[in-house]
C-alpha cells in the first residue's frame, strides 16, 4: 500500500522528481566516470611496458630511472659503458637485453637509438606488440623508425627526410646526416608514439665529428667514410632487461647493484611504477573527493526539495491522517519517496556511464592511448550505487521527522 502511494505521489510530481533524479544520476555517473579513468589511466600507466623484468641504468632514484627510459621524461645522471652493458648481457640468467641511447632529439620529440630487439622485446597494454602502420623498421644506418604521434604532428610519410638536433633544446642539428624515415609505428598510447627510433651505430655515426658536447670545428666526414668505420657504442644510457626464471630477477637484480666496475641501478619496472603512482596519488585523490562532493551536493538537493515540498503537502498528509494513516506511515512515505528517486537516478547514472564509455573509449585510445574497458559493474560501483541509495535514506530522515511531527490540526488550518 505505502508503496503505490510513494509512488502515485512521485507521478503527481513528475517535473522535480524528474530534476532531482536528473541531478543525482549525473552526479553519479561523474563519480562512476571518474573512478573509471582512475583505473583506467592507472592500467595504462602500468601497461606503459610489460614483458620487461629490469631496467637498468646509472645509479640514480628507481623512479628517475623509469621516467627517462621508459617515459622518455628527464636526464641520466650518467651513462653506461659499453663494456658493462656487454657483461651484463653476458650473464647466463639473461635471456635478452636491449640497449637504449637518448639525449638527441628532433622538433622536440625524442631520439631514441636502440637495436632491432627493441621491436621484438618492448611490449604493452599486457603483451601486446609494436607495429608499423606504414613502411618497415631500421635496415639502413641513416633509417629511423617514428611514432604515430611524431607523424601525425609533423606530417611525415615514409622516405621523407629527417635531421636530429643535438641535445634536448639545442639549435646545432646534425646535417650532414640526414636520416631517412623507414617506417611509422602504429598508436601504442605509450611514450613510443612521440619517439624517433633509430640503431645504436646511427647515434655514434653522427656524433662521429663531435666531442664534449660539442662539434670539433672544421671536421665534417663523409658519409660514405663513416659507413666504413667501427660505429660500436661506447656507452649506452639504459637497457631493457629480460631474465630467463623469474626466480632469478632478484639475485640479477642485486647483482648488479652490487657491480665493482660502476655504479650501476636495475630496478623492477613493476615496483617503479608503484613509486611514481605513489608521488601522484595526491592529485587522484583530490579529483575523487571533489567527485564525492557533486554527489553529496546532489543528495543535499534532494533533501532541500523534500523540504520545499512539505508546506504544499501539508494538507495532503492531514487527509492520509484523517483517514486513519500513522504517523509511522508518514515518515516511512517520505523516507521511501526519497530512496525510490536516488535509486532511479543512481541507476540512471549507471547507464549514463556506459554510454559515455561506450561513446568515448575509441577516442580516448586514439587520442591519449588511454583505454577503459567496458565490463560489468565492479562490486566497488555496486556499493557506490548503494551507498547513494542509502545516504538518500539518511539525508530523507530530517524532512520525514518533521513531517512525523505535524498535527493533524496544523495541516488542515488554512493559512492567510
Amino acid at each position: 500500500m505505502i508503496v503505490r502511494l510513494a509512488i502515485g505521489s512521485l507521478f503527481a510530481r513528475l517535473l522535480t522528481v524528474s530534476m532531482t533524479v536528473l541531478a543525482i544520476g549525473l552526479s553519479v555517473a561523474l563519480f562512476l566516470g571518474v573512478e573509471k579513468v582512475r583505473t583506467g589511466a592507472k592500467a595504462s600507466f602500468a601497461d606503459t611496458i610489460s614483458g620487461t623484468d629490469l631496467i637498468v641504468g646509472a645509479r640514480s632514484g628507481s623512479v628517475q630511472l623509469l621516467l627517462y627510459s621508459v617515459f622518455r621524461i628527464g636526464n641520466a645522471t650518467n651513462n653506461v659503458t659499453w663494456k658493462s652493458y656487454q657483461d651484463i648481457a653476458a650473464r647466463p640468467d639473461v635471456e635478452w637485453i636491449v640497449p637504449i641511447s637518448l639525449g638527441d632529439s628532433h622538433r622536440q620529440f625524442r631520439v631514441m637509438g636502440t637495436s632491432t630487439a627493441f621491436f621484438e622485446h618492448y611490449k604493452y597494454r599486457q603483451g601486446r606488440d609494436l607495429a608499423v602502420s606504414d613502411g618497415a623498421i631500421m635496415a639502413d644506418l641513416f633509417d629511423a623508425v617514428i611514432g604515430s604521434d611524431v607523424a601525425k604532428a609533423l606530417g611525415y610519410k615514409v622516405d621523407d627526410p629527417i635531421v636530429v638536433a643535438h641535445g634536448l633544446a639545442s639549435f646545432t642539428e646534425h646535417k650532414d646526416q640526414p636520416f631517412r624515415v623507414s617506417g611509422i609505428l602504429e598508436k601504442t598510447g605509450t611514450p613510443v608514439d612521440r619517439t624517433v627510433i633509430v640503431s645504436m651505430e646511427a647515434i655514434e655515426a653522427v656524433h662521429v665529428d663531435w666531442k664534449n658536447g660539442a662539434q670539433r670545428p672544421g671536421q665534417a666526414t663523409p658519409v660514405d667514410a663513416i659507413r666504413q668505420m667501427d660505429l660500436t657504442p661506447k656507452a649506452v644510457t639504459a637497457a631493457l632487461v629480460g631474465v630467463k626464471s623469474p626466480l632469478k630477477t632478484f639475485a640479477l637484480q642485486r647483482a648488479i647493484n652490487e657491480y665493482s666496475e660502476e655504479p650501476l641501478l636495475a630496478v623492477l619496472p613493476g615496483v617503479a611504477l608503484q613509486e611514481l603512482w605513489a608521488i601522484v596519488g595526491v592529485a587522484e585523490i583530490a579529483l575523487l573527493g571533489v567527485s564525492a562532493m557533486v554527489v553529496v551536493t546532489a543528495l543535499i538537493g534532494m533533501m532541500a526539495t523534500i523540504f520545499s515540498s512539505l508546506n504544499e503537502r501539508r494538507r495532503e498528509m492531514a487527509i492520509f491522517r484523517a483517514m486513519g494513516a500513522r504517523p509511522t506511515t508518514i515518515f516511512g512515505l517520505l523516507i521511501l519517496e526519497a530512496v525510490l528517486t536516488a535509486t532511479i537516478g543512481a541507476l540512471l547514472g549507471l547507464c549514463l556511464l556506459y554510454l559515455g564509455l561506450f561513446i568515448a573509449q575509441p577516442l580516448l585510445d586514439s587520442a591519449f592511448g588511454l583505454w577503459l574497458p567496458i565490463d560489468a559493474p565492479s562490486l566497488h560501483e555496486l556499493w557506490v550505487l548503494c551507498s547513494v541509495v542509502a545516504a538518500s535514506a539518511i539525508v530523507s530522515l530530517v524532512p520525514a521527522l518533521r513531517a512525523y511531527r505535524l498535527s493533524l490540526a496544523d495541516g488542515m488550518m488554512v493559512r492567510t
